[in-house]
């Protein structure tokens, strides 16, 4: 496997991770935890995407870290 195999492959786990945590009630959709979870994962996978030059993936990754980029502003916000 390639480099870019196992960064989307990482990415991707990153993301299933936390939504069976989350299902499962192990972590709060709206913990720091859950969303750089996210964050982190939307990105490798978005990086795998790119370097594979698969658009749709980059356009669902790149959306999917962009919301929750957007969640943790706003959980941030909360805080102060």
């Amino acid at each position: 496997m390639s480099i870019t195999d196992w960064i989307g492959i990482f990415g991707v786990f990153l993301i299933l991770l936390t939504y069976f945590l989350n299902l499962f009630n192990k972590i709060s959709k709206d913990s720091y935890g859950y969303i750089i979870m996210n964050i982190a994962g939307a990105g490798m996978a978005c990086l795998a995407s790119i370097m594979i030059n698969y658009i749709p993936f980059i356009v669902l990754e790149a959306v999917w870290g962009g919301v929750s980029i957007i969640a943790l502003i706003k959980r941030a916000r909360i805080e102060h």
